[in-house]
Parts: C-alpha cells; sequence; structure tokens
C-alpha cells in the first residue's frame, strides 16, 4: 500500500501523519486549510478560500456529499481509504476502506442507544416526531432535563436545551417548524450535566485496548464557540480510570468496530454515562500523538491489519483548542509556533465559525492550558474585524 485517500471536513492532521510515515496522500476535505498543502500530495477541497472573501456559515454551506464527490474522483488512484468526521464509508468500495464500513447504527444517534441500552448506562434517549412530543414526553419526567440533538453529525452542531426551547417563543416556534421539515432526523436525550470525557481505543477484531482518556472542551464562549454544544477541543491525559478504560473496551468490542475509535461519556456524581460513540479517528488525534510519542495513522493502520502496536503511558500533557471569530473578522498573519488548520491570509471568518486550532503541550498540565491560552489571544490580535 503505498497511496492512501483521507476523507473528512478537516483532514490535515492524518495527512500529515501518513506523509510522515512515507505514503502518497490524497485529501478530500471541507476547509483546505494552508498547513494541508505540504502534507496532501493531490487534495480537493470544497471551501475555495479567497482574500477578501468570507468563509461562510459551516452548518448552512457543509454538505458530506459534496465532499464524497471530491472523494470518489479520486478513490480509483488510491490504494486504501481512511475516513476522518463529516464522511460515511457507504459509498464507497469496502475493500479500499482502511476502518470500519458498516457503521450506521453507530453513526445513527437512536440506533446506538438501541444497540447499548440493554448492557450500558445511556442517558433516556427518544425519538420524536414533533415539538408537541417533545413537551409530552418532559412533562412525564418533570424531575429531569432534556436536549434536542440531531440524530446524525458531529461535533456537538445544532444541539439545543429543551427547557430553554420551550422559555424562547420565538425559538420554539422555529424548532417547531424544522422537525416538521426535518422529519424522524432529531431525538431527544436525558441531559447529564457532569464532566465531558473521552476515551481513545485501538481494537482489532480480536482485541480492544483504551491508550488514552481526555476531557473534553464543550461549548466554551472565551473560544467563540456559539453553539451550546460543540466541541472546542481537549486537556489530555485525562487521570488513568480502569472505569472509563474498561467500558470504552467492552463497548467497542460489542459493536465490533475496528482501528482507533472513540467513545465519549459525562461522568456525574461518580456514574459513568455513554453518550456517542465515533467510529473513526478521533479529534484528540495529534493530542495522542504528543503525550505518547506515536504516530496515530500507523497505530490506526496496524490495528485494521490485526496487530495493536505497544503503546506507552502518557508522560506530558497537551491541550488542543479550537478558536472561533468572536466577531466577523479578517484573517492577518498567524504563522506561529503551535497555530494549525490555518486559513488563507486576508479571508473573512464569520461570528463564531472555527478560525484555527491551537496545540501546546508540558510535563505541567497548567502550564500547557497557560501556554494554549496565551496563543488563543495572540490568534485573537491577529484578527481584523470587518463589518
Amino acid at each position: 500500500m503505498e497511496k492512501i485517500l483521507v476523507a473528512g471536513a478537516n483532514t490535515r492532521a492524518v495527512a500529515c501523519s501518513l506523509k510522515k510515515l512515507g505514503y502518497t496522500v490524497y485529501s478530500a476535505d471541507y476547509f483546505g486549510v494552508m498547513d494541508l498543502r505540504p502534507c496532501a500530495d493531490i487534495s480537493n477541497s470544497v471551501l475555495n478560500q479567497k482574500p477578501a472573501k468570507s468563509c461562510g456559515k459551516f452548518l448552512e454551506r457543509f454538505d458530506s456529499k459534496a465532499i464524497e464527490e471530491k472523494a470518489l474522483e479520486m478513490v480509483d488512484d488510491v490504494d486504501g481509504i481512511i475516513f476522518c468526521a463529516g464522511v460515511s464509508p457507504r459509498r464507497f468500495p469496502s475493500d479500499k476502506i482502511i476502518g470500519n464500513y458498516d457503521i450506521q447504527d453507530v453513526q445513527d444517534k437512536y440506533r446506538l442507544f438501541g444497540k447499548l441500552k440493554s448492557e450500558f448506562n445511556v442517558p433516556d434517549t427518544y425519538m420524536i416526531g414533533d415539538f408537541d412530543e417533545a413537551l409530552d414526553i418532559a412533562s412525564d419526567s418533570p424531575e429531569k432535563n432534556f436536549i434536542l440533538k440531531p440524530r446524525h453529525g458531529s461535533g456537538g452542531y445544532g444541539i439545543q436545551m429543551l427547557n430553554l426551547l420551550i422559555k424562547d417563543s420565538n425559538k420554539s416556534e422555529l424548532f417547531s417548524n424544522l422537525l416538521k421539515i426535518d422529519e424522524n432526523n432529531w431525538i431527544m436525550q436525558e441531559f447529564i450535566d457532569g464532566e465531558n470525557i473521552s476515551a481513545s481505543v485501538l481494537s482489532t477484531k480480536n482485541e480492544a485496548h483504551t491508550i488514552l482518556n481526555s476531557c473534553q472542551i464543550i461549548g466554551n464562549k472565551s473560544l467563540g464557540q456559539l453553539e451550546p454544544f460543540g466541541y472546542c477541543g481537549n486537556i489530555v491525559p485525562y487521570p488513568v480510570d480502569g472505569e472509563i478504560s474498561e467500558t470504552a473496551e467492552k463497548i467497542i468490542d460489542h459493536l465490533s468496530l475496528i482501528g482507533s475509535n472513540g467513545v465519549d461519556f459525562i461522568i456525574k456524581n461518580d456514574e459513568l454515562y455513554v453518550v456517542e460513540v465515533n467510529p473513526r479517528l478521533q479529534g484528540t488525534f495529534e493530542c495522542a500523538e504528543i503525550v505518547l510519542g506515536v504516530n496515530m495513522a500507523e497505530l490506526h493502520l496496524k490495528a485494521c491489519q490485526g496487530h495493536l502496536m505497544k503503546v506507552s503511558l502518557p508522560e506530558r500533557f497537551a491541550v488542543k483548542m479550537i478558536i472561533h471569530a468572536q466577531h466577523r473578522s479578517q484573517v492577518g498573519n498567524m504563522h506561529f509556533k503551535g497555530i494549525h488548520d490555518l486559513p488563507n491570509q486576508g479571508v473573512i471568518i464569520e461570528k463564531g465559525e472555527p478560525v484555527v486550532t491551537v496545540l501546546t503541550s508540558s510535563p505541567h498540565k497548567e502550564d500547557a492550558i497557560t501556554s494554549a491560552q496565551k496563543l488563543v489571544q495572540r490568534v485573537y490580535t491577529s484578527l481584523k474585524p470587518v463589518m
């Protein structure tokens, strides 16, 4: 195998790790960031970034099928395909996929609940057809709070607190209309107010091993994130926890997943709830490489071939922060250490949209966090608010 195609919303991290391994790298992605270019021999991006032009709003413009079409144009030229968040493998030849193929029951959050509820602790989850049905379910459990979330998707986009929608008549009406248009594509789930933890698991057909646990940064307004449950990064590692690691391994084995996969948990009052499973490489990809001293693409490839490489315990901390624009802004010069996923200089980023990714590390957790926060402020000073 010499040529590998990476397909997803953002392929930069995986593409660069494959390049370090000596592969010829093809890429089909949405963002088309500048630092993808040195890592991808051939790339095709949906977003055409141009100076003084807006990159638009992700939720309005993103279409997984558009990425898939670009990937399908290259599929005959490659030996294998790795999928990142934002793309489904169903339209691609199964014999070329490096990872999981039959994952509809994992990507569909309601079907996932059905597969897990008998053996694992999961939040109460319901399929809803309209807003009135959601109100009826909530009234039957007045002691609980609920969220409404898309059945498909990643990154926490679109998730809403039901009680906040109820208090805002305009939002209630808008969401009620959305449910009518997007019928059977929303679920209602018990809201667990706790600590967001993610486990990274390597697995073959015969065994699974958790290599890392991390704390997720969710809905952080200081990072410009407007989505209340939007993913903003990770703090790695989370203290070693046998229950998290063992439960994650059991879930990956239960779902028959291979390669590198992620399991998202919420911990509340020492009780562990499973909320999502990512049947692909995760957002902790680079943090894992930093703290474990490994190439995550290599670990994924080997696991898919039936071999779990030995991984040492983490000896340092890493922090990932995804910075979002606090105002409609034009990008200045941000070519400094620790900044990744660089947009073209001069492009306009809309308020609340992702700008760049910050990555820092240190033997000390607080130092890594402080360094990341300083870089965040440096990025914001490099953005020029525009009308």
